[in-house]
């Protein structure tokens, strides 16, 4: 995908003396006295910000908190919290800027952050008018901000129409690489780990990766589904019985390209879903009327794991059992350990997927990890995100 990069306007100083707007995603987790909880996402929004002041820009920072009402700002949407944070990892103060869409005043070299941007009204709805001030306030939009790539809202994408350039942060930009890299020109063997709950949830997802992927393996209640589709008895488990015709299909869809959906042949049981529900390991053949499946089994999990080892790119979403539970979660360390072991290119995300490679601290070994939830699936359900639709076009012009 063709976009114009930060990086590229900076290293030719194009970013000299020019007014800077950053779209960053700094939504983090807070406490009720408003304290931050985790503060990945502030440290992954530095680079850019970094990048610009360096540069010699103007810079104007902005993102979402929470889900305010638009046009009523109140004191726990502030960003408050938020620009202490960014001053202390950057060390030097950064302003809080109020009712900022009529106009900043920020000087080369000095970098500002702009407040709450969805308490502005038009902005959940990419209101024009609202684009178009936003625009009037920079020279350089930069989009930084993966996990909104998904909405096309006024600091997403209609700032991107009408401001003089819009171009991707780096860290927008290496989600392009990472993904372009993983599913547009993969290596092959290309397997996918598709996890969780409900296939109706990630139904167009295997649909998608149907068309494309060498291996296609399924975990958790999705995997139950598919024990369900080849016929295998799993108990009071959880599954969409009304869902086996479809995920016969994908089965079937697999079949036809000679790739496979690897269905379990062995399988951890217990009685109840409970911390200290005890675990037993039964073939996916022997699996009683009151058995619920909590993970694949020992067997499942070595195989799997050979296959891991054996690709040229994995893409990874969603943990294959019960992971939190430790008599649950051998399926889940074994696969994560594979990817680690791969030499294969591997991207991963999705928030539990993300808890699980903190688990098995295999951060370092993953190719890349993807900071978006929500715009990770649907670039796998083979959706073009607003984000990069706009910068593309951009870029185009």
């Amino acid at each position: 995908m063709n976009v114009i990069r930060f990086s590229d306007l900076c290293a030719s100083g194009k970013a000299a003396g020019q007014r800077v707007f950053i779209r960053a995603d700094l939504n983090v987790p807070q406490a009720d006295d408003g304290s931050i909880t985790e503060d990945t996402r502030v440290r992954a929004s530095v680079p850019c910000i970094q990048m610009a002041l360096a540069a010699g820009a103007a810079v104007m920072v902005t993102s979402h908190l929470g889900r305010p009402t638009e046009g009523e700002f109140k004191a726990e949407d502030s960003l408050a919290p938020v620009a202490k944070r960014l001053g202390e990892l950057l060390g030097r103060e950064v302003p809080l800027v109020a009712n900022w869409v009529d106009g900043v005043t920020v000087a080369p070299g000095q970098v500002v952050l702009l407040e709450n941007c969805r308490v502005n009204k038009g902005e959940k709805k990419n209101n024009e008018e609202l684009a178009r001030k936003m625009a009037q306030l920079c020279d350089i939009y930069v989009n930084d901000a993966f996990g909104t790539a998904h909405r096309a809202e006024g600091t997403t994408y209609g700032i991107a129409q009408f401001a003089p350039i819009a171009c991707a942060g780096p860290l927008l930009a290496a989600e392009i690489d990472a993904i372009s890299k993983a599913l547009a020109n993969p290596k092959r063997p290309l397997a996918a780990i598709v996890a969780g709950s409900k296939v109706s949830t990630k139904l167009t997802i295997l649909k998608s990766l149907a068309q494309n992927v060498d291996q296609l393996i399924v975990g958790g209640g999705i995997a139950n589904t598919f024990m369900l589709a080849a016929g295998l008895n799993i108990g009071k488990s959880l599954a969409e019985a009304d869902l086996v015709g479809e995920a016969q299909a994908v089965i079937e869809a697999m079949k036809a390209r000679g790739a496979e959906v690897p269905i379990p042949t062995d399988v951890v049981t217990a009685k109840a879903f409970a911390a200290d529900a005890p675990a037993t390991v039964k073939k996916a053949t022997e699996v009683a009327d009151d058995d619920m499946i909590l993970d694949i089994g020992p067997e499942t999990a070595a195989k799997l794991a050979e296959q891991l080892k054996a690709a040229g790119t994995i893409v990874w979403n969603g943990p294959v059992g019960v992971f939190e539970f430790d008599q649950f979660a051998n399926g889940t360390k074994v696969i994560a350990q594979a990817i680690a072991e791969s030499s294969a290119f591997s991207i991963a995300g999705g928030g539990d997927t993300l808890a699980a490679i903190a688990k098995y601290g295999i951060e370092k070994q993953v190719g890349y990890i993807s900071t978006g939830g929500g715009a990770f699936l649907e670039i796998l359900e083979g959706k073009t995100l607003p984000a990069f639709e706009i910068l593309a076009k951009r870029a185009a012009v």
